[in-house]
């Protein structure tokens, strides 16, 4: 029952249907594209910076990324946000096919999964804390902080979207406004994977090697 009031709801919006001159997910969401486009502009000062202070002069002495790198962590952070990331495209799946149920068990593994990232991440940065390695001991510290740091933000709100999103496509349904906003958090989502798999390649991986 629940699934066919879906579908039927997904019909009458419209949502897939195509048309000749322009189609409602499109013009909804260039305004989310042009902030993701702003937000890419923003991680590449980030990367840009840290190339420039990741060299070992930057590290005033002080700990480098050999020395802060764990590539447990790493592995085990990259593995949870890509399992999310498929979780989440399960999300879309059932989105389709008008399955509340589907989208709701989806949005809770890429929540439960996204959660792991960053409490990895958390217990990580806790770690370095505790040795007295923080942002302020060099440049390059601080480089550092601010990449990952950055990202791990995005990621808290990330999550705080997909319990939103939980709630109200539980209580509402798929009416036009949660289906774009669904349709949003997935660009936001597979974003934010993107930019972790640029962070454990250019930081992590480099790091190890």
């Amino acid at each position: 029952m629940g699934r066919t009031a879906g579908v039927a709801a997904a019909s009458e919006t419209g949502l897939w249907a195509e048309h000749h001159h322009h189609d409602a997910m499109s013009t909804r969401t260039l305004g989310f594209w042009l902030y993701m486009l702003s937000d890419a502009m923003i991680f590449a000062g980030l990367f840009a910076s840290y190339a420039v202070l990741s060299h070992h002069y930057n590290a005033a002495g002080g700990p480098t990324i050999r020395d802060i790198v764990h590539p447990f962590y790493a592995y085990a952070e990259t593995l949870m946000i890509l399992t999310s990331v498929l979780a989440y495209g399960w999300v879309m799946v059932a989105l389709k096919a008008g399955n509340r149920n589907g989208v709701l068990i989806g949005l809770a593994l890429a929540f439960a999964l996204g959660a792991v990232f960053v409490g990895l991440e958390a217990h990580e940065f806790s770690g370095l804390l505790h040795q007295g390695i923080d942002a302020e001991r060099s440049g390059y510290l601080s480089a550092f902080y601010a990449l990952v740091m950055t990202h791990g933000i995005h990621m808290v709100f990330g999550l705080l979207w997909i319990a939103t999103m939980f709630a109200q496509v539980a209580s509402q349904g798929f009416t036009d406004k949660t289906v774009y906003r669904l349709l949003n958090l997935k660009m936001f989502w597979h974003f934010q994977a993107v930019i972790w798999v640029l962070v454990f390649t250019f930081v992590y991986m480099r790091g190890v090697l």
